[in-house]
């Protein structure tokens, strides 16, 4: 069998999706970025510096990720004197929420098991 692909059209910039539900979804599928967006769900703002305790990653590492959730418009930035702070963006549950509700028919969920009567 011989298959013909042409390496150029599969570059990492070319395959790269500029649709933004992909990046939101594709920013939240790393559990570094997981966890990063879960501790801002329960602050208000986190200063950068902050997250290496809570991902066990070096500072640069952090920084990484933080852009690719920034990019993905996950969260927003703001300079506080010396330091960035970090928050989610205002946005995120509704685009989020928007996915969700554009997947609802693909799977169909089971009812919960009543329990203590009959079925």
């Amino acid at each position: 069998m011989l298959v013909n692909m042409d390496h150029r059209r599969y570059t990492a910039a070319k395959m790269r999706s500029v649709d933004p539900d992909v990046m939101l979804l594709s920013a939240l599928a790393d559990p570094v970025r997981l966890s990063i967006v879960r501790q801002l769900a329960e602050s208000d703002g986190i200063c950068a510096c902050d997250f290496t305790e809570c991902c066990d990653v070096s500072q640069p590492t952090v920084s990484h990720h933080l852009k690719v959730l920034r990019e993905a418009g996950v969260l927003t930035s703001e300079r506080q004197g010396t330091n960035i702070v970090y928050s989610l963006a205002p946005d995120l549950a509704r685009r989020f929420g928007g996915i969700g509700a554009s997947l609802a028919g693909l799977v169909q969920l089971d009812p919960l098991p009543r329990h203590g009567g009959a079925q």
